[in-house]
């Protein structure tokens, strides 16, 4: 199996559409009958046998026991082959760098995590890749079979993936990765590999992997920074890949003005500002457990340090959650009055935050949105918390592969 061209990059063929849906019901609900798959995916009975003899010749698709039987013969169950191939998926999150390597079922197999670079940067290219290489290396698998490595990133991607920038938070210089992330890799790997934003990556592997088949319209606020869209079950990329980027910015602007605006039209931090309000707090005197967590140096304050203070309710921590809350809140109701999506995901770390934040949000969003919009939007943290974008690009890549089936 070869990944030979992108999905992102081309409209499906009815062939590629039929091996996509069949394998994504076989995927979820197998061991099944052809006949279910028949009813799951609308095609009639005649096509979805063929295909699925075919995924069998290929290894794609096992045989497995006969299913119960109201009577007549006993339909025999398909269901996937795990060990067909495998995916290899890294994820660059606002704390963190994850690695996975899943099968064909998008079982994990390895896992590897480590700590990020705070800055966006040429560095983290690199590291992304000695990631990927320990995890191949780790696993204990047929390496000749893993088919596909997804790397999911920040920033605006062209759209072969080559280069990226990094737009950055308050009135600071934009960031330009020149390199090619797509060609490192597979010059590191040989492997094919697929780039995608980090946030387009999360909100297709939430529905993919996580949410019922019947939501087709939804959004994934990768923290306040920028948010993954999913308009009919595809991911919404605009016309050169840069949908999805929250918040205006001017090289003329100063960072102060910058900071005035951002609660409203501006770039945000990852973290909402909560480091940055809660130091302020401090040094105006206000008592908190933050200041023992860092031993008084604010300087070492970090956004594990907020997670900890909301798990043990400390109070200035849930005075600066909140007020994060109510602002992200609001630009999540003008998101839902725009799109109207069925379901808001809220990920990208801040959702360590919990119910202080998640409530918050809930709240304000019911409060400043439109009441057809707000009562449709149903708003959850992320089922993959940090390994949401590794786990997404993992499902780019498997789509691929089973549309070309």
């Amino acid at each position: 199996m070869v990944i030979k061209q992108m999905l992102k990059d081309r409209i499906l063929t009815d062939k590629e559409r039929k091996n996509l849906s069949i394998l994504e019901a076989v995927r979820k609900n197998g061991p099944i009958s052809r006949t279910d798959i028949s009813k799951i995916t609308e095609l009639n009975i005649v096509t979805v046998s063929n295909y699925v003899s075919h995924y069998i010749k290929k290894g794609l698709v096992i045989e497995g026991e006969l299913d119960e039987s109201t009577g007549g013969r006993k339909p025999v169950l398909v269901e996937l082959n795990p060990k067909a191939g495998y995916i290899v998926g890294v994820g660059l999150n606002m704390m963190s760098m994850v690695g996975v390597l899943v099968d064909l079922e998008i079982n994990v197999i390895t896992e590897v995590k480590r700590e990020r670079l705070p800055e966006n940067s040429e560095k983290v290219i690199p590291l992304m890749v000695e990631l990927a290489a320990e995890i191949i290396e780790k696993a204990e698998i047929d390496k000749s079979k893993i088919v596909g490595v997804g790397v999911g990133v920040p920033g605006i991607i062209d759209e072969r993936g080559r280069t990226i920038r990094w737009p950055q938070s308050l009135g600071e210089k934009d960031v330009s990765v020149c390199s090619s992330i797509k060609d490192t890799f597979e010059r590191r790997l040989n492997i094919p590999t697929i780039v995608e934003n980090d946030a387009n990556a999360a909100v297709l592997g939430e529905k993919w992997l996580g949410l019922d088949r019947d939501v087709r319209h939804m959004v994934y606020m990768f923290s306040g920074v920028g948010c993954g869209i999913l308009i009919n079950e595809e991911i919404y990329r605009g016309a050169n890949g840069a949908a999805g980027e929250l918040g205006i910015a001017s090289p003329h602007t100063s960072k102060d003005s910058s900071l005035k605006m951002a609660t409203q039209l501006g770039r945000w931090e990852m973290d909402l500002g909560m480091m940055r309000h809660a130091r302020e707090r401090i040094e105006k005197g206000e008592t908190t457990a933050l200041k023992d967590y860092v031993g008084g140096d604010l300087s070492k304050l970090t956004f594990k340090d907020i997670v900890r203070g909301s798990r043990e309710k400390d109070a200035l921590t849930l005075k600066v959650i909140e007020q994060a809350g109510q602002d992200l809140g609001k630009k999540i109701a003008f998101i839902v009055n725009f799109l109207n999506p069925e379901v808001v995901v809220i990920g990208g770390g801040i959702e360590d935050c919990g119910a202080p934040l998640l409530d918050v949000i809930k709240t304000t969003v019911k409060e400043w949105a439109a009441e057809e919009a707000s009562s449709q939007a149903k708003i959850i943290p992320s089922a993959f918390g940090e390994n949401a974008v590794a786990l997404g690009v993992v499902g780019i890549v498997a789509r691929e592969i089973f549309a070309q089936a």
